[in-house]
């Protein structure tokens, strides 16, 4: 019987045993601006190891002590919600392990739940939360959890399985200073190659944008994550409409793609982000990498499907803070 077939006779809404939880938080005075950090996004294919293309039970504990090297880091496939029947598998320790070894001291709860996102799991085949966590070396205040409105596909094709989670996106306010706050963004987009994955992806897009109009107006914003938007010559592209939704993005929330502005070697890599100043906070994009040679094993192998992608950002006060809504 597939591990699919499993999960569906048994599957439930109830959420798995209780996480271990974060470390304590630390006391450390903040540090006074101008100042500096690295964001990390990383979609490190956290699927089951039973229907997994990559290896991730060998795999998440070697990304763990990787993470160190980075202030903020984002995650998607990092799943913290499962059906009760996917709890007697090896892949409810993935979450666990990928924070085994990682330093931050600061990072997001647990996944809610289907009924705190407004998710009808009798209305799809659901078996795990989001997969996005957000951890950082900075205090995190205020973070929200959002599903997409709706998704396109189950366990069998056509579609790419998106409605199996919550895919949708987590937002954190980040402290790095006395009131000089940063909203950061984790997200993970519509995936697959129909047209009906593609006018959810416009959707995904005009929600977010609507989002960070409600919640971060005027605030100093970072975004990242796996966008699932082909901007180059690509068949998922669309004969460009991937690249019309992202530049509609940027242009109604006001944010800058990092990669376009840094003339980056990878501008047309799903795994994105974006950025503006705001509330007093000046950010600037010093650099963007894709440190592939650094997350491989030992016979060079890469540790996920996906590249890790990592964003440097100076900051500067611009005379006044933000509040926090």
């Amino acid at each position: 019987m597939s591990i699919v077939a499993v999960v569906v006779l048994f599957a439930a809404c109830a959420p798995p045993p209780s996480d271990p939880g974060s470390p304590p938080t630390t006391t450390a005075p903040l540090p006074d601006p101008p100042g500096r950090f690295s964001v990390l996004t990383y979609n490190v294919a956290g699927l089951p190891q039973e229907i997994s293309d990559e290896n991730p039970r060998r795999n998440i504990p070697r990304i763990s002590p990787l993470l160190n090297a980075y202030d903020v880091v984002l995650t998607q496939e990092d799943f913290d919600w499962w059906v009760p029947a996917l709890s007697l598998l090896d892949f409810a320790n993935y979450h666990t392990r990928l924070r085994a070894d990682a330093a931050h001291p600061y990072r997001t709860d647990r996944h809610p739940g289907p009924a705190a996102v407004g998710v009808n799991p009798n209305r799809r085949p659901l078996l795990v939360g989001d997969g996005i966590g957000i951890m950082s070396m900075y205090p995190l205040l205020d973070a929200r959890v959002w599903a997409w409105s709706d998704c396109f596909g189950g366990p069998l094709p056509p579609g790419a399985a998106d409605c199996l989670a919550m895919k949708g996106f987590r937002v954190v306010t980040m402290v790095l200073g006395d009131d000089h706050l940063v909203d950061v963004y984790s997200l993970h987009a519509e995936a697959g190659a129909t047209r009906r994955d593609q006018d959810l992806q416009y959707d995904n897009f005009r929600e977010l944008a609507e989002f960070i109009e409600s919640h971060s107006g005027g605030r100093a914003v970072i975004v990242g994550g796996d966008t699932n938007l082909h901007l180059g010559d690509h068949p998922d592209g669309w004969d460009g409409e991937d690249a019309v939704i992202w530049a509609d993005f940027l242009a109604r929330t006001g944010l800058a793609d990092v990669c376009t502005e840094l003339d980056c070697d990878e501008p047309h890599s799903i795994d994105k982000f974006a950025y503006r100043s705001g509330g007093g906070v000046d950010l600037v994009a010093t650099s963007i990498d894709f440190p592939r040679d650094r997350f491989r094993d030992e016979v060079g192998r890469p540790l996920s499907d996906h590249p890790p992608v990592v964003a440097t950002f100076d900051w500067d006060a611009a005379g006044g803070g933000g509040d926090a809504d």
